[in-house]
């Protein structure tokens, strides 16, 4: 609704679902999109499966790649 491009509001949307996903899954977002962030340049593009919210959870959550800002306190 406040998107400025019908391109905005398609990948507005995008994100939305991705967070909500996430959620419906018990994931923390922002754990999920850091880590998947880290991981897509090198994982293999046959198991790019693995990175939807569902998969990730059974093969990375145990684990997650962190961002470096992860555990600094202002």
């Amino acid at each position: 609704m406040f998107c400025w491009t019908e391109v905005g509001a398609q990948h507005a949307g995008i994100v939305q679902s991705l967070i909500v996903t996430c959620r419906l899954h018990g994931i923390d977002p922002y754990t999920d999109l850091v880590d998947v962030l880290q991981r897509v340049g090198q994982h293999p593009a046959a198991r790019v499966a693995e990175l939807t919210p569902r998969l990730w959870k059974q093969h990375f959550a145990a684990n997650p790649l962190r961002s470096t800002l992860h555990g600094l306190t202002v």
